[in-house]
């Protein structure tokens, strides 16, 4: 679902597909096998690794594609609706990295993230508090020419896996972001056991008296907000293409079981009640589809789209259940099985009406924008 998506290379959508489908393939038993394990798949990863769809706003000069948000958005949804391992937490350091780092710090790290041979995490939220970062507990304090690090986080993706990780934690300064590489005296991590998502497991991490040097942080002492901020109304878009997606595979794979399952003379699709819900469903994510087209075209452009990353992610929280309430309702026993896919994808739904930032959180960000604007954001 790309109708409004430009993308920087001529034919590059067709043939992206067709290598992320062939990759599904492939790896087929391994994907299916990891997500009952909760396991990410490195080979997968370094596969995607080297078709340029890890390193994807990463330039070519650090090993990367230098592709734009169409791109991403096409890779995450395609991850979405064939059931591979996303690149999302990866496009987020990347762009940490590239807005912040020095150029020892991308030298270093860009061309090993873009080739998926160093998974990355970031270290965010912590128990009780969320990412509310004014209640945030973790510390770091300085200590001659190094940091301490001292905290807990949880909720975070490949926590277990990574190799390097940005830790945000308060300073005297305010906010501020570092890198530690695990492995670290005083860092670990374990494993937690999410309903989704699962090709990117979670864990709790913890930082105790974790030692770093002054050359781990990533912009200014205080900076963290800002840091913070430069990726997450994009990441945003990365959810909702997954959701897109998501939404996809559940619908399709119904659809393919109702038009042959028989009942009576007929088969399910015969009947009204589901072709109207199947027509509700496909409206709900191409709607979403082009919302989340809009935003995108307007970050390559330049563009101010805060206001169009929320409303698509939001669109596609809402595409996604209905697609997954319409398969389920369409297969009925079918659906209840943990060998069938139906679940599992719900649960990769059910992660991302979260991540990025609840429909709740952005339903008062959208409203407040439509109120402060003097046209309503175009409704005058």
């Amino acid at each position: 679902m790309y109708r409004n998506l430009t993308f920087t290379e001529q034919g590059w959508g067709e043939k992206a597909v067709a290598a992320m489908e062939a990759l599904a393939a492939k790896y087929r038993q391994e994907l299916a096998a990891a997500n009952r394990e909760n396991r990410f798949p490195a080979e997968v990863y370094s596969e995607l690794g080297k078709l340029g769809h890890v390193g994807i706003f990463i330039p070519k000069e650090y090993g990367g594609s230098g592709w734009g948000a169409a791109e991403y958005c096409l890779i995450n949804e395609e991850a979405g609706r064939l059931g591979i391992v996303s690149p999302q937490t990866a496009v987020q350091g990347q762009k940490w990295l590239l807005a912040f780092g020095t150029e020892e710090q991308k030298n270093k790290y860009l061309p090993v993230i873009a080739d998926g041979t160093l998974p990355f995490s970031e270290s965010i939220s912590e128990k009780g508090v969320g990412s509310s970062f004014n209640s945030m507990e973790t510390r770091a304090v300085r200590d001659g020419d190094d940091w301490v690090i001292t905290g807990a986080k949880t909720h975070v993706n490949m926590g277990e896996e990574a190799l390097l990780t940005i830790v945000y934690a308060q300073t005297d300064e305010g906010l501020t972001a570092f890198m530690v590489e695990a492995g670290l005296p005083g860092y670990s991590a374990k494993r937690t056991d999410a309903i989704g998502s699962r090709l990117i497991p979670t864990a709790d991490v913890v930082f105790d008296g974790v030692r770093v040097p002054d050359s781990a942080l990533l912009g200014r002492p205080g900076q963290g907000m800002e840091t913070f901020l430069t990726t997450f109304n994009l990441s945003r878009l990365g959810n909702a293409s997954e959701l897109i997606g998501y939404g996809r595979r559940t619908l399709g794979l119904a659809i393919d079981y109702a038009k042959e399952r028989q009942v009576g003379s007929s088969v399910v699709t015969d009947f009204q009640a589901q072709k109207w819900a199947i027509a509700d469903a496909h409206q709900a994510l191409w709607s979403a589809a082009l919302l989340r087209d809009l935003a995108a075209t307007r970050i390559d452009a330049g563009e101010e789209h805060a206001l169009e990353t929320t409303m698509a992610k939001n669109a596609a929280v809402d595409a996604a259940l209905l697609a997954s309430q319409t398969a389920f309702n369409m297969v009925g026993g079918h659906a209840l099985y943990h060998h069938e896919p139906f679940f599992e994808i719900l649960g990769d739904i059910e992660v991302l009406r979260t991540a990025g930032g609840s429909r709740e959180v952005l339903r008062n960000f959208a409203a407040r924008r439509i109120l402060k604007s003097e046209t309503y954001e175009g409704i005058k």
